[in-house]
C-alpha cells in the first residue's frame, strides 16, 4: 500500500530536515517546502495527503496560507504548527480551516498521532459531523460562567484577558477551563475549538 503524502512547509531549514527524517521513519512520503509560496508556485490542481506548515512564516504565513489554499479550490487537511503563545493565530486557523493545532514544542508522536486523524477524516465535512448533536448536549450541560470561558477560548482570548473581562481570577479561569475540558470531553484546545465550530458555526466569524 503506498504511504500518505505529508508537504512539510516551513522556512526553518533545520525544522523541515528534522520533520521530514521524523514522518519518514513514521512511513510518510514526506515533500519539503521552504515557504508558502514554494508550495503555491507548483500550482497543484489537487493536492494529495496532508500539509503540515508553521504559522508564523515570512511572506504568506500560515493564515493566509490556509485561505489561499481554500481560494484555489484545494480540499486538504492542514495541520498548524503554533507558538505556545500563539492562541489567537491557532484558534483563527482552525477558523479558517486547519484540521488541527499543535503547539512547538510537542511530542513526536503528538504530531504523528494528528496526521493520521487528519488523514482518516480527511473527507468529512464540518456541516455533517455526526457528533454535532452529542456536541451541542455537552454544551447545554455547560454552567453559565463555564459558557463564557468556552466563548473567550474560542475567541483566541489568553485566560488573563478572559479573567479580566469576566471580573475574575486567571486562576478561576483555569478551573473552568478545565471542568469545561470534561464536560465537552476535548482533549486538547484544539479539538475544544473544532467542537464549538461544528456545533456553532457562527463562531466561525469571530476573530
Amino acid at each position: 500500500m503506498a504511504s500518505d503524502v505529508v508537504h512539510v512547509v516551513d522556512d526553518d531549514v533545520d525544522v523541515r530536515k528534522s520533520l521530514g527524517f521524523l514522518l519518514a521513519t513514521a512511513d510518510f512520503a514526506v515533500r519539503l517546502y521552504e515557504s508558502a509560496t514554494a508550495f503555491l508556485a507548483t500550482e497543484p490542481k489537487e493536492v494529495e495527503g496532508c500539509i503540515v506548515t508553521d504559522v508564523r512564516m515570512p511572506g504568506i504565513d500560515g493564515i493566509e496560507f490556509l485561505r489561499q489554499l481554500r481560494s484555489r479550490g484545494l480540499s486538504v487537511p492542514v495541520i498548524v504548527m503554533t507558538g505556545h503563545a500563539d492562541v489567537a493565530l491557532a484558534v483563527q486557523a482552525m477558523k479558517e480551516g486547519a484540521a488541527d493545532f499543535i503547539e512547538k514544542p510537542f511530542d513526536d508522536q503528538v504530531l504523528i498521532d494528528s496526521l493520521r486523524s487528519a488523514l482518516s477524516h480527511r473527507s468529512q465535512p464540518i456541516a455533517a459531523h455526526p457528533q454535532s448533536t452529542e456536541i451541542r448536549k455537552n454544551l447545554a450541560a455547560l454552567s453559565e460562567r463555564e459558557r463564557q470561558v468556552l466563548d473567550g477560548l474560542v475567541s483566541g482570548l489568553p485566560n488573563k484577558t478572559i479573567a479580566y473581562d469576566l471580573g475574575i481570577s486567571p486562576r478561576t479561569v483555569e478551573i473552568h477551563r478545565a471542568n469545561v475540558m470534561s464536560k465537552m470531553g476535548a482533549g486538547s484546545l484544539s479539538h475544544l475549538v473544532r467542537m464549538a465550530l461544528i456545533a456553532e458555526p457562527k463562531h466561525q466569524g469571530d476573530i
